[in-house]
């Protein structure tokens, strides 16, 4: 599963030492959560995001929302967490890798929850 291969990327970044790299796979794996979600429950941001040819911060936060409403606010957590990985992580290179592992666990409940959805 796509989701898993890039966690597994995510976590040998984190090994080698470089936090931007594996913040940027993390939440990459979150935003996969989020699309695999929403096309599984026929969430409209789907077929929003068809038409427009992509996905946008505004329509993944809106699927966010509904996502979190059904699975629970660990979801919402889970994604406020990826979300602090691509700005602060990656975009700004603020995070160090301790800064990431911390945030591990956070995204793996997302790709527990997204299996169990199947």
């Amino acid at each position: 599963m796509l989701i898993r291969d890039l966690f597994g990327e995510a976590l040998s970044y984190m090994e080698r030492g470089d936090a931007a790299q594996s913040s940027e796979k993390l939440y990459k794996v979150a935003e996969e959560c989020v699309k695999i979600l929403s096309e599984r429950l026929g969430l409209g941001e789907v077929k929003i995001a068809e038409e427009r040819g992509r996905w946008t911060v505004t329509l993944l936060e809106k699927a966010v929302g509904k996502l979190a409403d059904k699975f629970g606010v660990e979801f919402g957590i889970g994604w406020d967490a990826a979300n602090h990985l691509h700005i602060w992580g990656f975009h700004e290179t603020k995070l160090d890798v301790e800064d990431v592992k911390r945030r591990v666990p956070l995204i793996e409940r997302l790709i527990e929850l997204t299996e169990k959805a199947q």
